[in-house]
């Protein structure tokens, strides 16, 4: 009997999948049939779309504010257009420099120190075992969920200049007591040491989910070579954690430019003689916008900030896919 296929007759079966796929005729019918293909997935994922898009989206219309004039009366649209005039609102101010400075040093410190802490304490309670880890787990991860406004008042108990815990503690041991809310040395510290409290408990969970995806099989042949733990974390478990690392410090590049506003409007009370080192790009615009009610200088700044931090995170995306193009976030 001959083997090759009559007229007519396909030469091999098609799968269900291949006769209900159309042709690639154009690239609407293409999507078209993924649409239909995910039908379901894509209506669980409707109510997230809307929220996004509601919430994350629609007011992006407003970024027009930043090249108009706005008038209330006249509306967005209706507002006489000015260009870029609203961006010199920043440039111009008699403290540019020291916010622009605060801005980018404070947040690189926080980048640096929160990835430092969170790595530590990741490693740390992968040494761990049992129910301890759920408690230092939850320990960690509590100071996230508080607000930041809670936050300005815990810092305040401590803080008081009267009744404050660490001037309780000074008076205690013979020490000179600080009004701490009139200074502006101390908060080169204050503020870091807040900031990394209540962000390192997510930082570290990341980096310690990362480690409890690493194969066993990498520790237990060390442990054959007799590697000693500190040689384990040195030469497997941070080198397998580099592409995690990598993708949250571009990530957080990409607010280099937008300040923490409620860590440094709440935390040092808003007092002005501590604007020196408190003061950032955030906090002196929300003043301008509250005092001064200038929308659209506000609007421009905030627009400026989205568009450096896009700017930062693709710049640091391919100085990595230049050197190590594996770990390259895109």
């Amino acid at each position: 009997m001959s083997n090759v296929p009559s007229a007519g007759v396909p030469s091999s079966p098609e799968t269900p999948a291949t006769l209900k796929k159309p042709k690639r005729k154009n690239w609407l019918a293409k999507e078209f049939w993924h649409i239909r293909r995910n039908r379901e997935l894509l209506l669980l994922a409707l109510p997230g779309i809307l929220f996004k898009f509601v919430i994350a989206y629609m007011p992006m219309v407003g970024l027009i504010l930043a090249f108009k004039y706005f008038r209330y009366d006249q509306g967005i649209f209706g507002s006489k257009w000015v260009g870029l005039q609203n961006f010199e609102f920043l440039f111009k101010a008699q403290d540019a420099f020291r916010i622009i400075r605060n801005t980018l040093l404070y947040n690189f410190t926080y980048i640096l120190l929160t990835m430092a802490v969170s790595l530590l304490l990741a490693l740390l309670l992968n040494e761990l075992s049992g129910k301890l880890v759920k408690v230092y787990q939850t320990t960690l991860f509590l100071p996230y969920f508080i607000s930041m406004v809670l936050v300005g008042y815990i810092g305040s108990a401590f803080l008081d200049f009267q009744n404050g815990y660490l001037n309780t503690v000074l008076t205690f041991f013979g020490l000179k007591t600080h009004n701490w809310y009139l200074e502006t040395t101390p908060w080169l510290f204050i503020l870091p040491l807040v900031a990394l409290w209540k962000g390192v408990g997510f930082s570290t969970l990341v980096y310690y989910a990362g480690i409890t995806g690493i194969s066993t099989d990498y520790y237990e042949a060390a442990k054959l070579d007799g590697a000693s733990r500190a040689q384990m974390m040195t030469r497997i478990t941070l080198p397998l954690l580099k592409p995690l690392i990598i993708i949250l410090f571009i990530l957080g590049l990409g607010n280099i430019f937008r300040g923490d506003f409620g860590l440094h409007y709440f935390v040092p009370n808003n007092v002005g003689p501590n604007f020196p080192t408190t003061d950032i790009i955030d906090t002196y615009v929300y003043r301008a916008l509250t005092k001064l009610g200038d929308i659209n200088s506000a609007a421009a700044v905030g627009f400026l900030q989205s568009v450096v931090g896009l700017v930062t995170v693709v710049s640091a995306n391919l100085i990595v896919r230049r050197i190590d193009k594996d770990n390259a976030l895109f």
